[in-house]
């Protein structure tokens, strides 16, 4: 039996930070500032070590520089810094994001924001967008483990109640499309702070910028035909039409 392939995405999954929009400079002046007041340095080095974490995994590191808070704190007050920054510099959008969303939306695909920020800002940028791009949110507080972890995209799939294989996520870390590919999505890898390498398990994308409904679903059709191929289960005692054995 050949399984049957969506001619769409039942869902897509979108990674925030990085991806949609470009708050990693947020995060990074909220870093440094943290570490600064207990007298440490903040590197950019240790900006890029971070990206796509768990923020209860990026406190543990900020402890270790010298921040003596516990991890609940240190995740409250940099959410509470990079909040500051959006509600004063608004939502900076990655090139081609907001128009991708917007042709998703309006070609009724469900989406949603699979996210390591924390569910009050995810819900502030997801309000700072002009129309209701997602269906549901997962934030990094709303599951027990974090990326690379697949547990935030599986949980994101059964809330829309899709099959995560037949789903489309967007990442630009490599804890995100670890955990987007552990999930079994079709992932799409968009570089932005940190280079990703070049793998099989996804395709990378050099920019969201004139990235189209159709082109996606292409993707995700020769994606899944390719990996259904592989994954074909193999039946015995059946003939063809000429009396070949098949399998």
């Amino acid at each position: 039996m050949i399984p049957v392939i969506p001619h769409i995405p039942a869902a897509v999954l979108w990674d925030m930070d990085g991806t949609l929009v470009d708050t990693e400079p947020y995060w990074m002046v909220a870093e440094t500032e943290l570490v600064a007041s207990f007298g440490g340095e903040w590197t950019h080095a240790d900006c890029m070590l971070i990206i796509g974490s768990g923020l209860w995994a990026s406190a543990a590191i900020l402890q270790d520089r010298g921040v003596d808070m516990d991890a609940d704190a240190i995740v409250h007050w940099l959410t509470d810094r990079v909040q500051a920054q959006l509600t004063e510099h608004g939502v900076p959008w990655r090139p081609g994001a907001r128009e991708l969303l917007a042709d998703l939306k309006d070609a009724g695909i469900p989406m949603a924001l699979v996210t390591m920020s924390v569910e009050r800002m995810a819900r502030q940028v997801a309000d700072l967008i002009d129309f209701a791009a997602f269906d549901t949110i997962i934030a990094g507080d709303m599951v027990t483990h974090g990326k690379p972890h697949p547990e935030a995209y599986l949980a994101a799939a059964a809330y829309l109640g899709v099959n995560p294989e037949h789903c489309v996520a967007v990442e630009d870390s490599i804890p995100g499309v670890t955990a987007a590919v552990a999930a079994g999505a079709v992932v799409i890898g968009v570089p932005h702070q940190i280079d990703l390498p070049e793998s099989v398990h996804y395709t990378l994308w050099p920019s969201l910028a004139g990235r189209t409904v159709a082109g996606l679903t292409e993707l995700f059709g020769e994606r899944r035909r390719a990996f259904d191929r592989i994954h074909i289960p193999v039946q015995t005692g059946t003939t063809t039409n000429e009396g070949a054995a098949t399998a």
